[in-house]
């Protein structure tokens, strides 16, 4: 599918974003994603703040674009990078943890049962593959798992903005965050000239409305496209059909609200989501409109058993077939999203 420039996909409504997860460091398993949803087409892919990441990224980036030059294939725009940031407490931004000494031997290990990125086994946490979705926090008999939460400084990404290794960034605020997300966009502001998007995700809340059009004011005038992301059950798209619903009941309260920018939908986005927009009524032409999509832990569950433990994926070549295959029902669903931008 030959892929359109990022910034012509979003105004078209066909915009498609990965998401690798706001903690997740698992590099080789980034490296790997970003390669075959780079090959895919998606449109973005976004994240952890951390050099490492980036890195990983950009090396699924390169070796995507040397494997379509060894089939013959045309060169294609490359996805933007996407690093988030927060203006405070974020499920995002979490890990799990806990002292597996601390576990009775006879514990059925509810917590490893239910991790969707296998990040718990007898040592206990496996701190580069969790990304804080929570799911073992509420199903431990004893309640011996808690959480530890990360912020990143502005400060630290600006170096890399300056040096072209991200190209949009991700702000995460919660409803009532006001005076924080003003003092993170503040601290962002050296920044912003090195920017192609900006992104602003929220999730839902009974005051969700209200506030984003209270923190619109502080970012206008904007000189670069924003996108509102409507993350409706932030972390759950790998757990099925119901899971979409919020997302798109979020949407359409932004829809409707008329607030300036582009609309894409995450939280609880997988392969249920484009159908039941257009159930809907929100797909092809239709008023309101939605823009884009963006798949996170779905997209990494669906190619979780195709991927290598550390080696490159295209060592693999019928592992790469098939996880291109798989890969491509993201980007194929997506294709339906042919509206014309919300602005």
């Amino acid at each position: 599918m030959p892929l359109l420039p990022p910034l012509v996909a979003l105004e078209k409504g066909r915009w498609v974003k990965l998401i690798c997860g706001a903690s997740y460091q698992d590099l080789p398993a980034i490296r790997n994603l970003a390669l075959v949803y780079s090959l895919a087409g998606v449109h973005c892919i976004d994240g952890a703040a951390d050099l490492a990441v980036l890195s990983a990224i950009r090396e699924g980036m390169a070796a995507a674009r040397r494997w379509r030059e060894r089939q013959g294939l045309p060169a294609q725009s490359d996805p933007w990078v996407m690093v988030s940031l927060n203006d405070g407490e974020d499920p995002h931004f979490r890990k799990a943890v806990f002292d597996p000494r601390r576990c009775p031997p006879d514990c059925p290990r509810p917590c490893e049962a239910v991790c969707p990125a296998h990040a718990i086994d007898h040592r206990g946490v496996i701190e580069h593959k969790c990304y804080g979705c929570g799911r073992c926090l509420p199903v431990c008999p004893l309640g011996l798992i808690g959480a530890e939460a990360r912020r990143i400084k502005p400060a630290e990404v600006l170096p890399w903005l300056e040096a072209g290794l991200v190209d949009a960034v991700e702000l995460h605020t919660q409803t009532g965050h006001e005076a924080d997300f003003q003092r993170l966009w503040t601290q962002l502001q050296p920044g912003v000239a090195h920017l192609k998007l900006l992104s602003v995700s929220c999730p839902y809340h009974p005051e969700v409305l209200p506030y984003l059009q209270k923190i619109y004011p502080i970012l206008d005038p904007l000189p670069l496209p924003l996108i509102w992301q409507t993350d409706g059950r932030p972390m759950s798209g790998d757990i099925g059909k119901g899971a979409t619903q919020p997302a798109i009941r979020f949407a359409q309260g932004v829809l409707n609200a008329g607030l300036p920018g582009f609309i894409q939908l995450a939280g609880g986005v997988n392969a249920h989501t484009v159908p039941k927009l257009g159930e809907l009524g929100l797909l092809n032409g239709a008023v309101p409109r939605i823009n884009g999509l963006a798949y996170g832990s779905y997209a990494r569950v669906l190619l979780q058993d195709l991927l290598p433990e550390t080696e490159p994926l295209e060592l693999y070549p019928d592992l790469l077939k098939t996880a291109l295959e798989r890969a491509r029902q993201i980007a194929v669903i997506s294709e339906q999203l042919s509206v014309s931008a919300h602005n």
